[in-house]
């Protein structure tokens, strides 16, 4: 009994830690989301309704196929505020 009252007890602090929201860049100032990026290195942001994405704040926070590509998202004053890089997949095409 008091093995199912431990295992049960973990199971709820992990869920709690899974249902935690993400931060909202449209519910922070431009310069609030641009500093969460860069302090935290890497975080997933929301970016208004159910979207989120992962920012970073430059290459090293990629993988080794991935290059950095600027990110811009809406933020309290803004619609394209600068946070920094979302990682992208593949080549990157230096004349785009």
């Amino acid at each position: 009994m008091k093995t199912c009252v431990i295992a049960l007890s973990l199971f709820m602090v992990a869920t709690s830690a899974q249902a935690q929201s993400r931060p909202s860049t449209t519910n922070m100032s431009c310069n609030a989301s641009r500093q969460l990026v860069f302090s935290r290195g890497a975080i997933v942001l929301g970016t208004g309704g159910q979207t989120y994405d992962r920012f970073v704040r430059d290459r090293t926070f990629c993988q080794m196929t991935e290059y950095a590509q600027s990110a811009f998202v809406p933020s309290l004053e803004t619609p394209t505020c600068f946070v920094g890089y979302r990682c992208k997949e593949g080549p990157r095409d230096w004349w785009d």
